[in-house]
């Protein structure tokens, strides 16, 4: 096990407690409101707030709040601690953590003791559910060079190391598989290797933007231009079999990606399939695809270990529908899938900095409150959201019962114990290592003592307390 510095910091220097904290965070929120959004590979990373280390607080910088919002910030902030029932499992709280891409999976695709090592420090630390980062269901040319897969025994082996670390430390652990379609290049090393060309459900190329550029192929190119998928049942089946490997592999269940314009949302999207088949042109056909994934899937695992991201506003990897094809399309899909024993659904909602980009001149996306509009329509299974929230909002969205949980990302990156800082008071860790957010982009071989640094090299707070499910 790899040795994790630890932080420690005295309630005597602090002199802030727990109620305290609350509404101090409310109240900072309040006055410095920052909706500037970091994203580690379709993740939106989520906005904290750190309270100063001093053992005296400025007034100024955090206005009194009004009265009784203390008692009422600390009946929200339990709404974390509270268990859930998902399916057939118990999460010990409602601390999710969202997949984060890090590229750490050297020297190809597959899983490290450093990558079980992250994994087991979050589980250690209080997480109650963790995605796992981005996991191909076949070897493919992603803009990410170390992407890990799931399609060899070899992966499975490394998988079973990461699921038995966050076992042990009682945290659940689902695997987050999907296909990136059309968002692959013909000439990246993991394509070349598969022998297969860059399939998508019809020959149209992403157009490139910041953030999906091939950094590691010479001119950073965006996108090829895809095949067209002559058999979609083929890759159903590889979606099969990459459920198979999860479950052998020891994970609760899995999440599939259906959103962020990979192949899932590329068969969804009448911008980017114009097939003419049973997998294309209606709504019942474009959805098709995504419906006998789930249930095949689902018939792998079993009820209520399967969840679902959606990103249905659209505007990543040029996709994105009028928002009339949008609540057409999404209300069929998401009330078809929603008769599928799954566990739960997750949102990810809209942000103008994400969902927005301009391409020749025109915006994609299609702007809307997601909880508002798809709410109402998660009637069997659980209804979760992320992108951009602090623990305050998610606790503030968990009472309300607006929703079942909130998956966070950033708060993660350098808060391993995350639950407990929360808990007690402890300022959240905001000096994030940017620069190695993710492994050299360029597809460079680093040791793992490199590959540590601003991955599992995060402090932990040390407090006499311990942390309580």
């Amino acid at each position: 096990m790899m040795k994790q510095t630890v932080l420690q910091i005295h309630y005597s220097s602090i002199r802030v407690g727990f109620v305290e904290f609350v509404s101090l965070c409310l109240a900072f929120s309040e006055r410095k409101r920052h909706f500037g959004t970091d994203f580690i590979k379709g993740e939106a990373a989520d906005v904290q707030y750190q309270l100063p280390h001093s053992s005296k607080l400025n007034s100024s910088l955090f206005p009194m709040s009004p009265p009784g919002s203390k008692s009422q910030s600390l009946n929200k902030l339990t709404a974390l601690f509270t268990p859930l029932q998902l399916g057939p499992i118990t999460l010990r709280n409602r601390f999710f953590m969202a997949a984060l891409t890090r590229d750490r999976n050297v020297p190809t695709n597959v899983p490290t003791d450093l990558v079980a090592e992250h994994y087991r420090q979050r589980a250690e630390g209080g997480a109650g559910l963790i995605v796992t980062e981005t996991t191909l269901i076949s070897q493919q040319g992603t803009p990410w060079p170390h992407t890990p897969g799931i399609w060899s025994e070899e992966q499975i082996s490394a998988w079973k190391k990461v699921t038995n670390a966050v076992h042990e430390e009682g945290a659940r652990i689902y695997s987050q598989i999907l296909h990136v379609g059309r968002i692959n290049h013909a000439d990246a090393p993991e394509q070349i290797a598969s022998g297969e060309p860059v399939y998508a459900p019809s020959p149209i190329a992403a157009r490139a933007r910041l953030g999906f550029k091939f950094r590691f192929i010479p001119g950073e190119p965006g996108p090829s231009m895809p095949t067209e998928i002559q058999d979609p049942r083929k890759f159903i089946e590889l979606f099969r079999q990459a459920a198979i490997n999860a479950k052998e592999a020891g994970f609760d269940g899995v999440e599939v990606h259906a959103g962020s314009g990979f192949l899932i949302d590329q068969f969804l999207d009448n911008t980017v399939n114009k097939r003419t088949d049973e997998w294309g042109g209606s709504v019942e056909n474009r959805t098709r695809f995504g419906l006998e994934i789930l249930k095949t899937v689902t018939e792998v695992f079993g009820p209520g270990r399967v969840g679902m991201k959606l990103t249905p506003a659209g505007g990543i990897n040029d996709v994105g529908m009028s928002m009339e094809d949008t609540l057409e399309t999404f209300t069929y899909f998401i009330t078809q899938a929603d008769k599928l024993d799954l566990s739960y659904m997750m949102f990810v909602r809209y942000d103008e900095k994400y969902f927005a980009p301009f391409i020749d001149g025109k915006p994609r996306g299609a702007p809307h409150d997601v909880i508002q509009t798809w709410r109402p329509l998660v009637r069997n299974c659980k209804f979760f959201v992320n992108t951009s929230y602090t623990p305050q909002e998610a606790a503030e969205e968990i009472s309300s019962g607006r929703v079942d949980g909130v998956f966070l990302g950033r708060a993660w990156i350098a808060n391993p114990d995350l639950p407990k800082r929360i808990r007690y008071g402890i300022p959240l860790n905001e000096d994030i290592d940017v620069g190695r957010l993710y492994g050299p982009r360029d597809g460079r071989v680093l040791s793992e003592e490199e590959l540590a640094k601003g991955y599992t090299d995060y402090p932990v707070a040390e407090t006499s307390m311990p942390l309580k499910d």
